[in-house]
């Protein structure tokens, strides 16, 4: 089976750098050499995802930049269609912090990539692996022979390999098809493929439009919501790296208190009918502790075999390395939402 390799994903640093280059910054602004730029300690390029709501109700709501109005900071927003191009971004320096699954975050960092989380924004069961309604298959032991379409290098991929070694077989039994996530809806619909390893809202739309099933869903092979950052930013821009996270933990507190408005609004920025947003909206648990720490590498710390089995990882060595480095804590633990609620509130 094709693996994500570390020349792959040094490799991707080159459309990295290209989608660096159509977002407007001017040439030579970013590499993935880990050599902080000039002007970092006075700008925040940060992505957005549908798979992150609170990344949506920020950037609709100006939040990160009325508290970067009064540090004299500013923001770039870059969009993310899953952990794998967020980590690609991440890599080629396109952006300074981006959203990825925790599998993700450490499958970048053993291959090299210079990230660390910095705080977790959800713990979402947003994959879950997908038939059409009116598929033969009910349970993972029948995936057997099957084509299953997956997106490489995200949770719904690991999601896949983790219920395969728990039905007792193995990615060599499925034939895996390396597709976007929108274009392994499509596939599955069409017919071109068994199944598929779905990832919200797009696996949500899938039900509410095309009568989908999820006939596998299992939360604790969802890793959590990982915010990430390169280490060249945080140590250009502590400051800058603090006021998103502080940021996200206003955000947080909000959406809780106003979950049918931060429906409404993740609908509207995902471009999503309301019946799914709230379906996508029940099935991420805002209502954690955002800080990095023990409980989320000891979740990693259970992939790490299964990245290197897949050839996705060089060795457990690499594993172990990245394990010890990948979690920041400080920022979340010293997140203060009321520092930027007077900016955000107008106060």
């Amino acid at each position: 089976m094709p693996s994500i390799s570390r020349r792959a994903l040094l490799g991707a640093a080159g459309a990295g750098a290209a989608s660096l280059a159509l977002t407007g910054c001017m040439a030579g602004e970013g590499s993935g050499s880990g050599v902080a730029n000039s002007d970092s300690a006075g700008r925040i390029r940060i992505d957005y995802a549908t798979y992150n709501p609170l990344s949506l109700i920020i950037r609709q709501k100006g939040w990160l930049e009325k508290g970067a109005e009064r540090s004299e900071q500013s923001v770039e927003w870059i969009r993310s269609t899953g952990s794998n191009t967020a980590n690609q971004a991440l890599l080629a320096a396109a952006v300074d912090v981006g959203s990825t699954a925790g599998s993700a975050a450490l499958l970048a960092r053993a291959n090299g990539s210079p990230i660390r989380v910095i705080d977790l924004f959800s713990q979402p069961e947003w994959a879950a692996l997908v038939r059409r309604p009116d598929s033969s298959l009910r349970e993972v032991a029948d995936l057997r022979g099957a084509s299953v379409a997956v997106t490489k290098g995200t949770d719904p991929y690991f999601l896949l390999l983790q219920a395969l070694g728990e039905a007792g077989l193995s990615a060599s039994d499925v034939t895996v098809q390396n597709l976007q996530h929108s274009d392994g809806r499509t596939a599955l619909d069409t017919g071109q493929v068994d199944a598929w390893s779905g990832l919200d809202p797009i696996m949500a739309t899938a039900e509410e439009e095309s009568g989908d099933v999820l006939f596998y869903r299992n939360l604790s092979f969802n890793t959590y919501g990982f915010l990430n950052a390169r280490e060249d930013f945080l140590q250009q821009n502590g400051a800058g790296a603090q006021l998103v996270v502080n940021t996200y933990a206003y955000a947080r507190r909000w959406a809780l208190e106003h979950p049918e408005e931060a429906v409404e609004i993740f609908a509207a920025e995902a471009g999503i009918e309301p019946p799914v947003a709230r379906t996508v909206w029940e099935r991420t648990h805002l209502d954690i502790d955002p800080v990095p720490g023990a409980e989320q590498v000891e979740v990693l710390e259970g992939i790490g075999p299964i990245l290197v089995d897949s050839g996705d990882v060089s060795s457990q060595d690499d594993v172990d390395a990245a394990l010890e480095r990948i979690v920041e804590k400080k920022y979340a633990e010293a997140a203060e939402p009321d520092a930027v609620a007077g900016a955000i509130e107008g106060d």
